[in-house]
């Protein structure tokens, strides 16, 4: 194609979008609307189509293709992100996530919100085909002003080394502002100044935490970073204090009397707080109501009271390593609220009759008052479904038989059960961690799993299946939306590589995973797809809109089982209560105008909760391996990154940094696509699922830095060129040239942490 044609298709553009100034079209849809049906001409159209965007004629990005710029200026306004890497995302509406190269952060920290200065239609070498680029001129506001970190001392001025990876700069502090700290303190600081990207930021130091590298202080500045507290406001400790201990006869008389029902609790050995407990009645040969019975907080927790509004702003219990950070004041947690064996206790109970193949036939929801005849651990009643006998041997026995039946329903209806495996620490007289179990998931979780599972359900149908007569009632709903088609793809790309096929040409369904998983189960690359795959979901959360839950194959959904630790159930036993009762046109409009910022709180302060008990697990598993450097484990790669592996060593599931630099005498590429890395020299592949042998080369409690090398045995200098991993045979010299990423420079951070959904958040 000439010049000339070129600067015609260009016009021909230029009037599309003049006909369509809002809309956004890839090239393929540009080629379907222009009538191009020469492919000599549809290159020669994506050609003038590039040059604009360079131009910065047209903005591209993956969400909405070749688009017009925004009127308004080549500025945008919106809240910053920055990776563990260094690199930032500025999130814009309509626009897709703009780019911010490290050298274009200026003075912003993550979370800020800022002013971004778009670079027309260049985009980033990374993200050329997603993102478009910009950098920071101003940051509009702070996110936070208070850090933490290990302070340290350089001749004449101090500087903090942040905890937080996502902070890109050390921060000054002058030496009559170190407020008694020593070096090697870790210590909390109060961001006073950052005048210039040429500078660092500088602070105060407010307290110091305790010596850093400490268990304990490594443990309060998890606490402190995620700004949560275990004390209590005095007017909520008062108000908890002051709460009748003693059910009166008036509330027990307008409640279900149940306490001559045989319920039991099944929880960890060592939980406090018991919320659920589970009865089962024999109606018939073939039919069971089954009973779940949930602590009443809403009883004692009234709205826009000091124990409300305190409850609300925590918004979940947060169980970090070693401790709990409670919603609620142990009063109300571990005491009245709490279905302890043999004490009267108010509930909020769900009664449904199933049939022993888990079909529900009716449902019934209401208050109640129970007495719990039986405190089992997991473990106990694990004995006595294997036993078959021992204390509630045949209601155990039952609850199994439809906890069976109903998971087997769920499986045929496509959830998508992802079994990511847990650890629990065993601690000695000091609080070290001198053991590490993984957990093993018997029938007597799931047995409780599925209890919980079908109350939830229930609820949700319960409120959201209206007649087309009725108006929707404003509830909260727990959601998980369907997973992200471009992760889909890449997913679809990377299993056909180890022979399995996932079709993304229509609607991707949750059944469509599940067999997936299910063929891969028990291979060598089991591993590895089940990891791709939980990173191409999308994360369960808190909505007024309910689009059903992907991952469990639920239409309706909600949180109504765990009201002394998630504060969206004790919100669903209110507006049970009130559409109980009935509500009025205002109120319903008050809840509309309400429910979506109360969601989203909810669904942020459980984020926090789980990045702060990521963080307390890898203090412990950091000071686990202190004393173990120079010891070879066996191991698997569990994430891949430009600058190194991330390890996770079998049967303890602690998770370290193997850096590019450590992997011997070779040039290694990067393919993000496949998860893996590539020997130039040598062909030898690593990819994300593959089994290796490693030596812990260094342990900084400080840093939470775990440090591997490859066990001597790993190490080999020979060309390979058929390398077999995880299943897959690579040739060497077949794969597209990449960037060489042999000795970048890596972050110093211990491990990426698989972001392991616990059953409980679901």
């Amino acid at each position: 194609m000439t010049a000339s044609h070129e600067k015609v298709l260009h016009a021909r553009v230029q009037k599309m979008f003049d006909r369509h100034p809002n809309e956004g079209y890839r090239s393929r849809e540009l080629r379907a609307k222009m009538n191009i049906d020469d492919e000599a001409e549809f290159q020669a159209l994506r050609r003038v189509l590039h040059a604009m965007a360079d131009d910065g004629e047209l903005v591209y990005n993956k969400s909405k293709g070749y688009h017009r710029p925004r009127t308004g200026g080549n500025e945008v306004t919106g809240t910053l992100m920055i990776t563990k890497a260094g690199m930032g995302f500025v999130a814009v509406p309509n626009e897709g996530d703009v780019y911010i190269a490290k050298r274009s952060l200026a003075t912003a920290f993550n979370g800020d919100t800022v002013r971004v200065s778009l670079f027309g239609g260049r985009q980033s070498k990374k993200n050329r085909d997603e993102n478009i680029e910009g950098e920071v001129i101003e940051v509009v506001s702070r996110a936070k002003t208070e850090f933490i970190g290990r302070l340290e001392h350089s001749r004449s001025f101090y500087f903090v080394i942040c905890d937080d990876p996502t902070v890109p700069r050390d921060i000054y502090i002058p030496p009559e502002h170190i407020n008694g700290a020593r070096a090697g303190d870790k210590v909390l600081v109060q961001f006073e100044s950052w005048e210039s990207d040429h500078l660092n930021p500088e602070g105060r130091v407010l307290s110091v935490i305790g010596q850093a590298g400490n268990i304990h202080t490594e443990i309060a500045s998890v606490i402190e970073t995620y700004h949560l507290n275990k004390k209590f406001p005095p007017a909520v400790d008062a108000a908890a204090d002051a709460l009748p201990g003693k059910i009166s006869t008036k509330e027990i008389a307008a409640r279900m009397d149940l306490r001559e029902l045989a319920a039991m609790t099944i929880d960890p050995e060592d939980a406090k707080d018991f919320d659920d407990a589970l009865s089962i009645e024999r109606i018939d040969a073939d039919t069971f109501r089954l009973g779940v019975h949930i602590a009443d907080v809403s009883a004692y927790v009234k709205p826009g009271t000091a124990l409300d509004k305190e409850a609300f702003e925590r918004g979940t219990s947060v169980y970090l390593a070693n401790q709990v950070v409670p919603m609620l004041p142990e009063r109300i947690s571990n005491n009245l609220c709490s279905l302890v064996p043999q004490k009267d206790r108010l509930a909020y109970t769900c009664f449904m009759t199933m049939s022993k193949k888990g079909v529900m036939k009716e449902y019934a929801i209401g208050h109640s008052v129970i007495r719990s005849k039986r405190r089992f651990s997991y473990e106990e009643a694990e004995h006595v479904l294997d036993a078959r006998a021992g204390d509630n041997a045949e209601d155990l026995q039952q609850l199994w038989t439809i906890a069976s039946a109903l998971r087997a329903k769920r499986m045929k209806n496509g959830a998508v059960d992802f079994d990511s495996p847990e650890a629990k620490f065993q601690y000695d007289a000091h609080g070290k961690p001198v053991e590490i179990k993984v957990k093993v998931r018997l029938k007597s979780h799931q047995l409780v799993e599925e209890c919980m599972l079908l109350a939830n359900k229930t609820v949700a149908e319960h409120i959201g299946k209206t007649k087309k007569e009725e108006a929707a009632k404003p509830f909260v709903y727990r959601i998980h939306d369907l997973p992200d088609k471009e992760k889909l793809k890449e997913l679809s790309l990377f299993v056909k590589k180890f022979g399995y096929t996932l079709n993304v040409s229509g609607s991707v369904s949750s059944k469509d995973l599940q067999k997936l998983l299910a063929e891969a189960r028990g291979t060598k690359e089991e591993n590895v797809i089940n990891e791709v795959a939980i990173r191409s979901m999308a994360k369960a959360v808190y909505s007024e809109k309910n689009i059903g839950h992907f991952g469990l194959s639920f239409d309706h959904y909600t949180h109504f089982t765990s009201p002394i630790r998630r504060y969206p159930d004790l919100m669903v036993h209110r507006l049970l209560d009130e559409y109980a009762h009935g509500i009025t046109s205002s109120r319903r409009e008050e809840l509309v105008k309400r429910l979506p910022g109360e969601c989203k709180w909810c669904s942020d302060r459980e984020r926090v909760a789980m990045e702060a008990e990521r963080a307390s697990v890898k203090v412990m598993q950091v000071e686990y391996m202190r004393d173990r450097v120079g010891e070879i484990y066996e191991a698997v790669v569990s994430g891949v990154a430009p600058y190194g592996l991330f390890i996770e060593v079998n049967d303890v599931l602690v998770e370290g940094l193997l850096h590019m630099r450590n992997l011997g005498d070779d040039y290694y590429r990067y393919d993000e696509k496949m998860f893996s890395i590539t020997g130039d020299r040598y062909g030898r592949t690593f990819r994300l699922g593959d089994a290796i042998r490693v030596v812990v080369k260094e342990v900084d409690v400080s840093k939470r830095m775990i440090d591997f090398a490859l066990a001597p045995d790993e190490k080999s200098s020979k060309p390979l060129p058929h390398v077999k991993s995880g299943g897959h045979q690579f040739m060497k010299g077949k794969k597209e040239p990449a960037p060489l990423v042999h000795g970048h420079k890596a972050p110093s951070y211990a491990g990426k942490s698989k972001n392991k959904q616990k059953r409980r958040r679901r």
